[in-house]
C-alpha cells in the first residue's frame, strides 16, 4: 500500500474565454491512499478558498465504418521504405478500445461494482460543498457552450450528469490551448505541462476547482487516462501538421481530437443492463460517432481552415478527384469539387450509421444527449448539400427550428430498448 500526500497549488494560468473564478489558494491538501487492489481513497485535510482560470472548446464524441471500395483504409500491417513495421491508425485506436472495454468489463463484475460503491462513499468527505460547486461550474460551462447536449444530460442520474460535465469541460480547456485566443503562444512544452497536470488529476492531485471535479470523476468511474493523453496528442498534431496525405492519417487525427471523447464518456454513461452487445462494440459505436462528428466539422469548415492555411482533407483523394490545395484556396465550386464532396459526405454518413447501432445499447438515461448529437450533426451534412457544396464561403448550420424538431425525435429514439441482436464487435472495414 502506497500513500501520497499532495498539496494543491495555484493553477497554471491558462487563459479563458468562458470562466474566471479566483485560483484555489495555497493550502488545500488531500491524502490519497492506493490499495493493493487498485482502489483509491481521498481524504481532504484542508481546502483554501476556491478560484480558477479555465480554458475551452470541444469537438464531439466517436468510430469506424464499412468503407466504400473507392475510399479504402488498409487494415493490415505494412512496412515503410526503411523496412520498419507500421501499425495502421485503425489498429492503434482499436488497441485503446480493447483496453477501455476491459476496464468496464471489470467494473461490471460484482466485485468491481462493490468497490465502486465503497469508493463513492469516501471521496472528499470534508469538501463536499466545494466539490459540488466545482461540478456546478462545469454544468454552467456545458450549458453555455453545448446547450442541446446539456439539456440531454439533465435526464441522466445526478452522478453521471456531473461526471459528463467534468469531462466536457476538460476537453474544452484542452482544445482551447491550440484553438483559442492565445493559441499562437502555445508551444509543445506547454502541452507537455498540460499532460503532466492531467497525470496529477488522475493521481488525485488537482490544480484547481475544475480539475477537482474531473479527479473525483475518474475516481468513481472506470475511465482510463489514455484517451485523455491521446486528445493532447491531437493538439500536438495541430501545432505541427496542416496536411494529411491519406485517410489513414486523417482518421488518427479525428480519433485524437474527437473519438477520444466517446471513450472517455461511455464508462460514465453506462451500458443498458439488458444489452446483449459486447462492451467492445459499444465503444466502437461511441468512437464512430466521434469520427463522424469530426469529419462533419472538417467538411463544414473547409473554407475557414483554408484561410488559416490548413487543409484537413486526404491529399491522395484530392489528387484522384483532379483537385489540389490551390483549388481549395481558390474557393470555387466546380463539378470536380461536388463529386469529391459527395464521396466525403458519404463516408461521414457511414460512420454515423455505425454509431447508431451502439447508442441504443447505452443506459436509458444517457441516450437522449447522444441521439441529439448524432441527429443534429448529421443534419449539417444535409445543409452542405443544400448549399450546393459551397463550404468555402457558406457555413452550413442547422437552424433553431430544425434543432427543436430534432429534439423530440432524439428523445423518442432514446426510449427504444436495446436490440436482442448485438451490434458488430469490430470497426475494421471489410475487404
Amino acid at each position: 500500500m502506497a500513500v501520497a500526500l499532495a498539496r494543491v497549488v495555484s493553477p497554471m494560468e491558462i487563459s479563458s474565454n468562458f470562466c474566471s473564478l479566483e485560483t484555489i489558494r495555497e493550502g488545500g491538501r488531500f491524502v490519497c491512499t492506493r490499495y493493493d487492489d487498485g482502489r483509491i481513497r481521498k481524504k481532504k485535510l484542508r481546502w483554501g478558498l476556491p478560484t480558477l482560470y479555465a480554458n475551452s472548446k470541444l469537438a464531439s464524441v466517436g468510430l469506424e465504418a464499412e468503407y466504400m471500395r473507392n475510399l479504402p483504409v488498409s487494415s493490415s500491417f505494412v512496412a515503410n521504405s526503411a523496412g520498419e513495421v507500421v501499425i495502421p491508425s485503425e489498429q492503434r485506436v482499436y488497441d485503446v478500445v480493447l483496453k477501455q472495454a476491459a476496464l468496464v468489463n471489470e467494473l461490471r463484475s460484482n466485485r468491481a461494482a462493490a468497490a465502486l460503491e465503497e469508493r463513492a462513499d469516501v471521496v472528499l468527505p470534508g469538501a463536499l460543498s466545494l466539490l459540488n460547486e466545482a461540478y456546478d461550474r462545469c454544468g454552467e460551462v456545458c450549458a453555455e457552450y453545448a446547450k442541446t447536449f446539456y439539456l440531454g444530460t439533465l435526464l441522466m442520474t445526478p452522478e453521471r450528469r456531473r461526471a459528463i460535465w467534468a469531462i466536457y469541460v476538460w476537453c474544452r480547456r484542452t482544445d482551447e490551448l491550440v484553438d483559442g485566443p492565445n493559441a499562437s503562444h502555445i508551444t509543445p512544452s506547454a502541452l507537455d505541462r498540460w499532460e503532466a497536470r492531467l497525470e496529477d488529476v488522475f493521481g488525485g492531485r488537482p490544480y484547481d476547482m475544475l480539475d477537482a471535479a474531473l479527479s473525483d470523476t475518474v475516481g468513481k468511474f472506470p475511465v482510463d487516462i489514455q484517451p485523455f493523453k491521446d486528445m493532447i496528442e491531437g493538439m500536438r498534431m495541430d501545432l505541427k501538421k496542416s496536411r494529411y496525405k491519406n485517410f489513414d492519417e486523417l482518421y488518427l487525427y479525428c480519433y485524437y481530437v474527437a473519438g477520444t471523447v466517446g471513450l472517455m464518456s461511455v464508462p460514465v454513461m453506462g451500458i443498458a443492463p439488458d444489452s446483449q452487445a459486447t462492451t467492445e462494440s459499444v465503444y466502437n459505436a461511441a468512437l464512430a460517432l466521434g469520427i463522424a462528428n469530426q469529419l462533419t466539422n472538417i467538411l463544414r469548415d473547409v473554407g475557414e481552415d483554408a484561410r488559416r492555411g490548413r487543409v484537413y482533407l486526404p491529399q491522395d483523394e484530392l489528387a484522384q478527384a483532379g483537385l489540389s490545395d490551390e483549388d481549395i484556396f481558390a474557393g470555387k465550386v466546380t463539378d470536380k469539387w461536388r463529386n469529391f464532396m459527395r464521396n466525403q459526405i458519404k463516408r461521414a454518413r457511414l460512420f454515423f450509421d455505425q454509431a447508431e447501432s451502439g447508442v441504443t445499447q447505452l443506459s436509458e438515461a444517457s441516450r437522449w444527449p447522444v441521439w441529439a448529437s448524432l441527429l443534429l450533426y448529421r443534419k449539417i451534412l444535409d445543409e452542405i448539400e443544400a448549399n450546393d457544396y459551397n463550404n468555402f464561403t457558406k457555413r452550413a448550420y442547422v437552424s433553431k427550428a430544425k434543432k427543436l424538431l430534432a429534439l423530440p425525435v432524439a428523445y423518442g429514439r432514446s426510449l427504444i430498448r436495446p436490440s436482442r441482436t448485438p451490434p458488430p464487435t469490430s470497426t475494421k472495414p471489410s475487404g
